[in-house]
C-alpha cells in the first residue's frame, strides 16, 4: 500500500495508529507529544505511567482513548548533537520499531510526525531522508497505508542543490498561463514551437501503434519487458495492490494521470516510453504544467525513486503520485 505526505493535525487523522514523538518518560510534554496527550485525555497518561518509560529508538503502544486513532505508538527520537552520536541510526530505529509494532498488531494504517525535527533539533532534511528510507524499505514487503503528517510544506526541506536544480528546470520550461492569455503572438509563436520541440522525438509509427494497446495491455507488456514482477511494480509506483489487480483484470481500465505517471516511474521508463504509456490512457505531458515538468525533470535525470519524486511534488505544491 502507498505512502503519502499530508498536511493535517496528527491528532485528527483517522488511522489505526498515530505515532507520538515522545520523551523518555512517556508522560507528555510539548509539541506533538503534548497535543496527543491533550486530545487523548487523562486515560492515556494513566496507561503511559504503567509502561515504565521508553529508551531512545524504541517504541511502545497504548490505546488511543479519545483520539480517532485506535492506538498510539510512542517512540523516543534522538536529540541532535551534530550527527556524531548515532542520531540517524537511532532515528531509523524509531521508525522500524514503530512499524514493527503496527505490523504485530495487524494494523492497516499508521500516521507519523517528522520525528526529532522539532524541539530535538535534527535538521528537517536529514529527518525526512531517514523516514523516507525506512518507510520505503518497509513498504516493499508489507501492505500498510503510511502517512507522514506535517503542518505545512516548510516541514519538507529539499536539499539546496536539488531545489535549485528543479527550480531552474521549471523556470526554463514553464509557460505562464497569463503569458498565453495576454499574448496571442507568443501563443502562436513561442508556445507552439515549444510544444513542437517537446514532442519532437515522437515517431509516427509509435503513435500509430499506440492506438492499438489499452493502458492495461501496455502496462503488462512493459512489466515483462523491463524484467519486473507485479509486487515490485505496484510497490515502486506507490500504488495499492488492490488497484493494481483491477488494472490487471480489466483491459479497459482507465487510471488517473497520477497513477499512470507513477507506473512510468516504477518501470523506469524514459520520456518517450512515458508519453506512450500516458497516451493509452488519454493523457500527455505539457510544459504548461509544473507537475509535468517536475516529472520530466526526474525522468531526464534517471531518478526513479517514487518517494523522492513525491517529496519534490509536495514541496512545489503539486499532487503526489500513487494512491
Amino acid at each position: 500500500m502507498p505512502f503519502e505526505i499530508i498536511r493535517n493535525d496528527i491528532t485528527k487523522v483517522q488511522v489505526d495508529a498515530i505515532v507520538n514523538a515522545a520523551n523518555k518518560s512517556l508522560l507528555g510534554g510539548g509539541g506533538v507529544d503534548g497535543a496527543i496527550h491533550r486530545a487523548a485525555g487523562k486515560d492515556l497518561l494513566a496507561e503511559c505511567r504503567s509502561l515504565g518509560g521508553c529508551e531512545t529508538g524504541q517504541a511502545k503502544i497504548t490505546k488511543g482513548y479519545k483520539l480517532l486513532a485506535k492506538y498510539v505508538i510512542h517512540t523516543v527520537g534522538p536529540v541532535w548533537h551534530g550527527g556524531n552520536c548515532k542520531e540517524l541510526e537511532l532515528l531509523a530505529s524509531c521508525y522500524r520499531n514503530s512499524l514493527a509494532l503496527a505490523k504485530e498488531y495487524k494494523l492497516e494504517s499508521i500516521a507519523f510526525p517528522l520525528i526529532s525535527a522539532g524541539a530535538f533539533g535534527m535538521p528537517k532534511d536529514k529527518a525526512l531522508n531517514v523516514a523516507m528510507s525506512v518507510i520505503g524499505e518497509f513498504l516493499m514487503n508489507n501492505d500498510m497505508m503510511v502517512y507522514m503528517v506535517v503542518f505545512d510544506k516548510d516541514a519538507v526541506v529539499l536539499s539546496e542543490k536539488v531545489f535549485k536544480s528543479i527550480k531552474q528546470y521549471i523556470d526554463d520550461r514553464y509557460i505562464e498561463d497569463n503569458l498565453l492569455k495576454n499574448s496571442a503572438n507568443v501563443y502562436r509563436g513561442v508556445f507552439s514551437e515549444t510544444v513542437t520541440v517537446f514532442e519532437s522525438k515522437r515517431k509516427l509509427e509509435d503513435l500509430v501503434n499506440q492506438t492499438e494497446e489499452s493502458f492495461s495491455t501496455m502496462l503488462l507488456r512493459l512489466i515483462d519487458e523491463k524484467g519486473k514482477d507485479d509486487v515490485e511494480t505496484y510497490n515502486g509506483a506507490n500504488v495499492d495492490r488492490r488497484l493494481f489487480s483491477k488494472i490487471r483484470n480489466n483491459i479497459g481500465y482507465k487510471p488517473s494521470k497520477y497513477t499512470a505517471v507513477a507506473f512510468a516511474i516504477s518501470l523506469e521508463l524514459n520520456l518517450d516510453e512515458t508519453k506512450d504509456l500516458l497516451m493509452t490512457a488519454g493523457y500527455a505531458l505539457s510544459h504548461s504544467s509544473k507537475f509535468d515538468i517536475i516529472i520530466e525533470y526526474f525522468i531526464e535525470n534517471e531518478n526513479y525513486n517514487i518517494f523522492e519524486v513525491n517529496e519534490a511534488l509536495f514541496y512545489f505544491e503539486q499532487k503526489t503520485l500513487g494512491c
